[in-house]
């Protein structure tokens, strides 16, 4: 191989190497984080923009005509699609886009607050058995690790069924009760590794309180595990609503994509061929869980540099 083919091939090496340098010099720019956050934003922006553009009273029941289909196709008598309900209609009158526009934002807002309160939870018992240690980290680990073998649908359902009807928010603080025992275990272990680490030692010696060294020192170096465990814990904070509300459960006047579901197969829509009833609802639920997906994939790249490196 002569000179210049070699100095030809090192300069494509190069090359190579600094492009994927410059693509990762802020990983919060990682294509899949990029492509999974826009996928939510753009259904929280359904939600906003499609109130504004779309009647929302079209949800109550008898608000438009029964059983019509979505745009270009028919149902079983041969009515075709009209445009003024472009998705379609449920056999009691409700306009299927704008279930989809209220009741998407509705399914995010249970997953989001749940997590928000079962991280918010893990933060401050993770911490304070990583750093205090002693019977305190003995008593929060022993009961994170009962109430994590503890099956929280099951439980949830004895509590919707004697509850009754209940609100978005009361549904996400039931679901949040078994959302604090994943964030508790991973920040426990984080913490137990970096508090024998040089700055935080050099924190306590400098006379910070307990406090400032587990919140000002420590917590910034744990955002993008937070961040992870955050998007976790929404996905399957998601998944229990929708499981909830494909029973019957949780609200019962308020829309949302599990409740969609649920009146989909309470009709049987499935055997009518009514497949825009439950499609879809499934179908937007598929695409958010896709987009949490991505996002969670995105910040294992921002924590882990070896992720980066291999892409």
């Amino acid at each position: 191989m002569s000179e210049a083919t070699v100095t030809a091939t090192e300069d494509r090496e190069s090359r190579r190497r600094a492009r994927r340098m410059r693509r990762f010099d802020n990983p919060w720019l990682a294509p899949k984080l990029l492509i999974g956050t826009g996928i939510i934003v753009a259904i929280v922006v359904l939600g906003l923009l499609g109130r504004v553009f779309w009647d929302p009273e079209l949800v109550f029941t008898g608000s438009a005509p029964l059983n019509m289909p979505p745009v270009g196709f028919e149902n079983l008598r041969g009515k075709e699609g009209v445009w003024e309900h472009p998705l379609g209609t449920q056999d009691s009158g409700r306009d299927m886009l704008a279930l989809l526009v209220v009741g998407a934002p509705n399914t995010l807002l249970i997953g989001a607050v749940a997590s928000i309160i079962g991280m918010s939870v893990g933060i401050a018992l993770g911490f304070t058995s990583g750093f205090v240690g002693g019977r305190t980290d003995d008593t929060i680990r022993i009961l994170s690790d009962v109430m994590i073998t503890i099956p929280p649908l099951m439980v949830l359902i004895v509590f919707q069924s004697a509850i009754g009807d209940v609100g978005i928010l009361m549904m996400a603080v039931l679901i949040a009760g078994f959302q604090w025992q994943s964030p508790t275990r991973l920040i426990r272990a984080q913490v137990l590794s970096m508090r024998e680490s040089g700055y935080v030692q050099m924190a306590q010696l400098s006379g910070a309180s307990t406090s400032d060294i587990m919140f000002k020192e420590m917590l910034p170096n744990l955002i993008p595990y937070l961040f992870g465990s955050f998007i976790a814990n929404m996905t399957t904070a998601i998944v229990t609503a929708v499981g909830l509300e494909t029973l019957g459960l949780g609200p019962q006047r308020i829309p949302t994509l599990g409740r969609t579901i649920y009146e989909a197969i309470n009709a049987a829509a499935l055997l009518r061929n009514m497949w825009w009833w439950w499609g879809l609802p499934t179908l937007l639920l598929i695409l958010m869980f896709i987009a949490l997906l991505l996002i969670n994939l995105g910040l294992d790249e921002v924590s882990n540099p070896r992720l980066r490196k291999a892409s």
